[in-house]
């Protein structure tokens, strides 16, 4: 069992890492409150599921715009003034979150402008962090330091949509929104608290950040195969099969239960995450790691098409002991989902960090966030389009196919990471 149980030497070694850590998995705990309150926010607003998908929209462009240039940024700066910069940034604009929610405000465009502001700051902050956590352990620790942090944002996932769930349902969105506020203290602080970490020297960094430094860091994600076919399959994954866009709808139009039920699916894959990383302590033994992400992904596709056949065969008009043995099915098909993805993503971040040179760590690490966060985001709006045609049901149905289809397809084309080796890599 020991070997089997997640490794927390990364936490014993280095204090550094052990404040960031606990400062991120508080402060994610605020984030995941905000998430599904503004979710709620809008559909409140506008009675519409395209609506939600249009605020993936919002969050996109800034993510795509400042992930690329934040990553710049970090290989050029102090990466941890740059992250403390932009955490400041993101604290205000979930102050004025607060702010509008206690206004009780009624225009949707509010929200998609402030969600917008907070993309576009932790855009910049995620590419710093990233690139940072790597200075602060050895190597052969990446593993375990992934499933760490796995760890912890998985489990703000869980408890996170739940509380913010029940914070809008027992009293507003003013009181969610302040309670992220709060708990994003602790984030400060850890960054605060880090020791400097500027880029190591390096002849081919640009003198000054621009346009340049970007391109350069897209050149060279070009030149390598196995490192680029991890954001390959993750897009896959993220964009054609994340079924999140229609919780709202499936809580008032499917399961009942309405905010909390909700927050019941969204925490359910978190749950499943979590689970994957608590038993993580053998990831430093697998050796043939593109296997084990395809593997993973596939999954991911067939667990969210499982989830989609449940939401057809419910339809809207059941009893309600039917709906809560739907609910405790759907469930399980989301905590299979959670733990699939969970494998998939301590792998490609491994792969990232220990495949890519110091001075194209940011640059690469703001990539990775674009891809994360949004094909997610496209996600949103390719499932939530989907629902207004052939409802949420068949919409997440074809989605969690096309995953598995396209998924196989690539993989097929590109050997090499099928075959990619952990005691040999190629990046």
């Amino acid at each position: 069992m020991p070997s089997l149980v997640v490794d927390t030497t990364p936490l014993r070694i280095s204090p550094p890492f052990r404040r960031l850590w606990w400062g991120l998995s508080i402060s994610n705990l605020g984030t995941q409150l905000t998430v599904v309150a503004v979710g709620l926010q809008v559909y409140d607003i506008t009675g519409s599921t395209f609506s939600v998908g249009i605020l993936g929209l919002f969050a996109l462009f800034p993510l795509i715009v400042f992930g690329l240039y934040g990553g710049a940024i970090s290989d050029h700066y102090d990466r941890r003034k740059v992250a403390l910069v932009a955490s400041l940034v993101s604290w205000v604009v979930i102050l004025a979150l607060a702010v509008q929610g206690w206004a009780d405000n009624q225009q949707v465009w509010i929200l998609f402008v402030l969600v917008a502001l907070q993309s576009g700051a932790n855009a910049v902050n995620s590419p710093a962090r990233g690139a940072i956590i790597p200075r602060l352990l050895d190597p052969k620790l990446m593993p375990a330091a992934n499933a760490l942090q796995a760890i912890g944002f998985q489990t703000a996932l869980t408890v996170g949509p739940l509380l913010g769930a029940a914070l809008v349902a027992a009293f507003d969105y003013g009181v969610a929104y302040t309670a992220d506020a709060i708990l994003f203290t602790f984030a400060l602080s850890a960054v605060f608290r880090l020791p400097p970490v500027p880029p190591e020297p390096s002849e081919n960094r640009r003198k000054r950040v621009g346009l340049g430094s970007v391109l350069d860091g897209l050149r060279y994600l070009g030149t390598q195969r196995n490192v680029r076919m991890t954001f390959a399959v993750d897009l896959i994954a993220m964009v054609v099969a994340m079924p999140r866009v229609v919780f709202p709808a499936v809580g008032i139009w499917y399961l009942g239960g309405g905010a909390t039920t909700t927050g019941v699916l969204t925490a359910a894959i978190a749950v499943g995450a979590v689970t994957s990383g608590l038993f993580s302590g053998g990831l430093a033994r697998v050796r043939w790691q593109g296997r084990v992400i395809t593997g993973a992904i596939t999954g991911w596709g067939l667990s969210v098409t499982a989830f989609g056949l449940v939401l057809v065969a419910v339809g809207r008009d059941k009893p309600d002991h039917v709906l809560w043995a739907a609910l405790a099915i759907a469930c399980c098909t989301l905590v299979a989902a959670g733990a699939s993805d969970e494998i998939s993503a301590i792998f490609r971040q491994t792969i990232l960090q220990t495949a890519t040179p110091d001075d194209m760590r940011g640059r690469l690490q703001g990539v990775f966030l674009v891809v994360v966060a949004g094909g997610p985001r496209l996600g949103d709006l390719w499932i939530g389009s989907m629902s207004e045609w052939v409802g949420e049901g068949w919409a997440v149905v074809i989605g969690g196919v096309l995953c598995v289809l396209l998924l196989w397809l690539l993989v097929r084309s590109q050997r090499s990471f099928w075959n990619y080796d952990a005691r040999h890599p190629v990046p």
